[in-house]
């Protein structure tokens, strides 16, 4: 695999004290303005824009990735609240959780170009977001950078009704989605992860965001009631099926989307996911304000054919979510071919892709 000349932490921390300018240079990375240079055939040929980085220093991977988008990402954000939604699917398995160490890059170019009104906010499929948040290292960023840390479970922000089908009866239910995921004053990032899905094949940026954002009453587990005969609305989503979840994660996409993709494939997943599955040692990151383009990227990378992947190819196909025709994204940084693995898919494939077939 091709990697990038990476600084220590410790020069990369002081770098990103020295200004945007000064930063992209130390880490010679094509800035934005040189993308926006290309040749005329180039500039016409792309509509979208994905960072790839590589390297040694997971943090630093981060920081580089977002860096030729810096004065995109600032303007968009404006005086708006940054939430940072990590992938914590259940609170004590680090594997399947968004690293620390991603999280301290992305804070950190947050810092760098002004932005420190940020929380991290999660609703894991299983306990308490606080107790994943304590164990996944997270906590040291609430002194750190100031960042407030939240339940959204529990969040006095309250939620917002929307509707998901089941494939039992393909009617409308209604499903409980935090509000900081809705809230228009809120810049949406998604530190997702490069991890396969026993149901949906692959889990990036944008199933992140989508089913992070249903909420759960106290104890409860997807499908199993708490202690007090509560439910988690994620197993709504879910749809009961191949069908089901992957239209729910299309129709619900044009409400629930991150504004700021950065897929972690430093240390990736494999088979069994989200949770179950094994190391991928790959040593990349993705970012892209095109969530869409970040994702099939990612896929990409993961040597897995997106006309696979049901909720993406639907959002693909709509031509409204984002730019998925990878001919048409400009990558900055290596080739993909350069970082590429071949992924082992979870077991029972033929269900996973069973929503290719009439129900």
């Amino acid at each position: 695999m091709t990697t990038h000349t990476c600084t220590s932490r410790r020069a990369f921390l002081k770098t990103s004290l020295l200004g945007g300018a000064a930063t992209l240079a130390a880490l010679r990375l094509p800035s934005a303005r040189a993308a926006a240079s290309a040749s005329p055939a180039s500039a016409g040929k792309f509509t979208s824009r994905v960072a790839l980085t590589a390297g040694g220093d997971r943090a630093n991977l981060a920081f580089q990735a977002l860096e030729p988008f810096k004065n995109e990402i600032a303007a968009a954000i404006g005086t708006k609240r940054v939430i940072l939604k990590p992938n914590n699917v259940i609170t004590d398995v680090p594997l399947c959780a968004s690293h620390a160490d991603n999280l301290e890059g992305i804070l950190e170019f947050l810092k760098s170009i002004g932005k420190t009104n940020v929380a991290i906010a999660e609703s894991p499929a299983g306990g308490s977001a606080l107790d994943g948040f304590a164990n996944y290292g997270y906590n040291k960023f609430a002194a750190q950078y100031g960042v407030k840390m939240i339940n959204m479970d529990t969040d006095p922000a309250g939620f917002e009704v929307l509707h998901c089908i089941d494939e039992k009866d393909f009617q409308p239910h209604p499903c409980r989605v935090s509000k900081l995921m809705l809230d228009p004053n809120n810049y949406i990032i998604s530190a997702a992860k490069l991890k396969t899905h026993d149901l949906v094949g692959i889990t990036l940026s944008l199933k992140n965001i989508v089913v992070g954002a249903g909420i759960k009453d106290s104890g409860a587990i997807l499908g199993r009631g708490g202690a007090g005969g509560g439910k988690s609305d994620k197993y709504l989503m879910h749809g009961g099926g191949a069908h089901g979840i992957n239209f729910n994660l299309f129709a619900l996409s044009p409400r629930l989307h991150p504004h700021l993709a950065v897929i972690d494939g430093y240390e990736g997943m494999e088979g069994t996911g989200p949770v179950h599955g094994t190391p991928v040692d790959q040593k990349v990151c993705v970012a892209s304000l095109d969530w869409l383009a970040a994702d099939r990227v990612a896929a990409e990378l993961m040597g897995v054919d997106i006309s696979k992947i049901g909720y993406l190819t639907y959002c693909i196909q709509a031509g409204d979510r984002g730019e998925g025709d990878l001919s048409k994204i400009e990558i900055l940084g290596p080739a993909i071919k350069d970082c590429a693995k071949t992924y082992k898919l979870p077991d029972g494939w033929e269900k996973i892709t069973s929503w290719q077939k009439p129900v």
